[in-house]
């Protein structure tokens, strides 16, 4: 990768939607005897094993939230490492000391979101700048993989056909995926938000004007005391929208 950018990619959806199922998530990751258990594809996937299907993926993507190590709403203080050395790094001449602390980082930031495209792209590019075609191409094709894996859980056009997310993050790097502007997300149900585009997206079948996202399992996670500062977009008896609980 020649060029620092957050999401390069242009992904063709799969054919047919995979919305994830959590009985079928649960009896196929926890099964010792499945091939999908999950500590054995945890495993394949942090060796960069390139045999990986879009099925594994599948699993291994939703199947996280039943992770102990899933907690989606702490901090990740290694994020801020990550961007704190992107903002010094020159991404036409990069210095081998910055892109070996951005590696660092990257590394120890995916130890809590291990499929953050944004940090599996650049990890991708350090990689990539520290001449190891290797691993550059192993975190490359992770990016492709999380991402088509999260267009395939729904077309994204309607409430009842979301993108299914595991942080709200990742619905914004879809979206940048595509080179997509998008305006402040607004939460439209307890398992829905709706993230709008600066410009609408011309299609054969007409403008979309956004897309939605299916945030549910984060808010399975939330601990008692957390609140959610994120708007509400429905009301009740003409009430003025609150803050999101």
């Amino acid at each position: 990768m020649k060029q620092l950018a957050l999401l390069l990619l242009l992904l063709p959806a799969l054919a047919g939607a995979k919305t994830p199922d959590e009985n079928d998530l649960l009896d196929r990751t926890l099964d010792s005897s499945s091939p999908y258990y999950y500590p054995n594809l945890m495993m394949r996937y942090n060796a960069g094993d390139s045999t990986l299907t879009a099925e594994d993926y599948h699993y291994l993507y939703y199947g996280y939230a039943y992770q102990e190590a899933y907690k989606p709403l702490e901090v990740n203080p290694d994020l801020d490492r990550v961007y704190t050395t992107v903002a010094i790094l020159d991404p036409e001449l990069p210095q081998r000391e910055h892109l070996e602390k951005l590696v660092s980082a990257g590394t120890d930031a995916l130890r809590r979101d291990p499929f953050n495209p944004r940090v599996l792209n650049l990890m991708a590019f350090a990689y990539g700048a520290l001449g190891d075609g290797e691993s550059e191409l192993a975190y490359y094709r992770k990016l492709k993989a999380v991402l088509a894996t999260i267009e395939a859980s729904g077309d994204g056009l309607t409430q009842r056909t979301p993108m299914h997310i595991l942080m709200f993050d990742h619905a914004l790097d879809v979206l940048s995926s595509h080179d997509l502007a998008y305006g402040k997300s607004r939460v439209v149900s307890r398992e829905v938000e709706y993230v709008p585009l600066m410009v609408p997206r011309q299609t054969d079948d007409g403008k979309i004007r956004g897309y939605y996202f299916d945030y549910s399992r984060i808010y399975r996670n939330k601990p008692d005391n957390y609140v959610f500062k994120r708007p509400r977009t429905w009301q009740f008896n003409n009430l003025k929208p609150r803050e999101y609980k």
